[in-house]
């Protein structure tokens, strides 16, 4: 397990709390409350520097204000995101879009691809928030991480291993709203990673991917699998 210094907390389906090699706090796609993974004693994070929100959907941006309020992190997200939420209340967003690249609490956060919808239904009518995008994030160690959201497979994952070289992936192997276990197989190869966290399975039944087929596909390309259960943390 070559983390280099990065502690990872999973709060279940596609939350993260992320503590950088310097000390910083970057919450991804946060969902507690009705998360039916999340431990009731992780319901409240009460400190971050950063919030990453990778697309609209309820299932990823549903405890962003109340975190953003609660402890004053900047929000990034695609711009469209970033306008919706700027007027629910957030006070600090840094809005981007896809191939753009900036630096936030000292780590640089570029915005890349994601093959996927992002909407929020608010007061019963859809409203549209821009599209669904990943993140490569390099640590102040030089430690480069993607994180792909919730995304199909897609070729120019191979662009990604290309221009960033990330060494460890979040990859989605839930199936049904994003890629399955064998199509994260070959996300790993694509993007050379030798380390990989599974992510959105098991929340609801029809999410069926699940770590130990993943496991099984890349081990003859020597990646590592990262199984993690709810409210633990590796580093």
């Amino acid at each position: 397990m070559a983390l280099s210094g990065l502690s990872i907390t999973w709060f279940g389906h596609g939350t993260f709390l992320l503590r950088s090699p310097g000390g910083r706090k970057i919450v991804v796609d946060p969902w507690l409350d009705g998360n039916p993974s999340c431990p009731p004693d992780l319901a409240s994070i009460d400190e971050a520097d950063l919030i990453l929100v990778t697309h609209g959907h309820f299932d990823h941006v549903h405890d962003v204000v109340p975190v953003a309020k609660r402890t004053g992190a900047t929000v990034v997200g695609i711009f469209e995101l970033c306008q919706w939420l700027a007027s629910k209340g957030v006070e600090k967003t840094a809005g981007m879009n896809k191939g753009g690249t900036q630096e936030c609490s000292g780590i640089r956060v570029t915005m890349v691809d994601a093959k996927h919808s992002s909407s929020f239904t608010d007061d019963g009518v859809i409203t549209y928030l821009g599209e669904a995008a990943g993140y490569v994030l390099t640590f102040e160690n030089g430690l480069t991480v993607y994180f792909a959201g919730d995304t199909a497979l897609f070729g120019d994952m191979r662009l990604i291993h290309e221009l960033y070289k990330p060494t460890l992936a979040f990859l989605p192997i839930g199936d049904l709203f994003t890629m399955d276990p064998a199509a994260a197989a070959k996300a790993c190869a694509l993007l050379g990673v030798r380390t990989v966290v599974p992510m959105h399975y098991g929340t609801f039944p029809v999410l069926t991917g699940r770590p130990e087929h993943l496991r099984e596909l890349v081990a003859p390309i020597g990646v590592e699998v990262i199984e993690m259960t709810p409210g633990q943390t590796v580093a």
